[in-house]
């Protein structure tokens, strides 16, 4: 089994530490909500991520997982309830990788936010969600999220 079926495996089975093993300790993950996330920020992703309470509506799928030595690419969907409405969220994600030493290296996810933020945040989402204003405001919550993470992982 590949590095990248591995990684997805795990993820629909909410196991962050095995997901983040399967990265370098230097990696580079990169997304829409995130930005750009080095080492052990972008591991520290997948635990807060997985963290959250467990519940049935949360499910992965990924398919059109191909790979070789160097790189590999995946599209995934995830399905799970978001924010205190408990919106029904169907986001669909492409990914693109680079493997070392059967390692990832380098992980992209790329998303519509706009036909995330729609679901996740309804009107205001309509209204804003393709707008640099509600991007960046996604972001500083996503990140301000994930310092208050890692400040408790100490």
């Amino acid at each position: 089994m590949g590095v990248i079926t591995k990684f997805y495996e795990a993820f629909a089975n909410r196991d962050a530490e095995t997901m983040v093993a399967l990265y370098s300790n230097d990696v580079i993950f990169e997304d829409p909500a995130f930005g750009v996330l080095k080492g052990e920020h972008a591991k520290n992703m997948w635990r807060m991520l997985l963290d959250a309470p467990k519940s049935s509506d949360f499910k992965i799928v990924a398919s059109n997982i191909t790979e070789d030595w160097e790189s590999g690419t995946a599209h995934w969907e995830a399905f799970y309830n978001f924010g205190k409405q408990n919106r029904k969220v169907h986001n669909k994600i492409d990914a693109s990788f680079t493997l070392k030493d059967g390692k990832i290296v380098q992980h992209i996810d790329s998303f519509d936010v706009y036909r995330w933020s729609k679901q996740a945040f309804g009107t205001t989402g309509v209204l804003l969600g393709w707008t640099p204003y509600f991007k960046n405001k996604l972001r500083k919550h996503v990140l301000k999220s994930l310092s208050t993470f890692e400040s408790k992982q100490v």
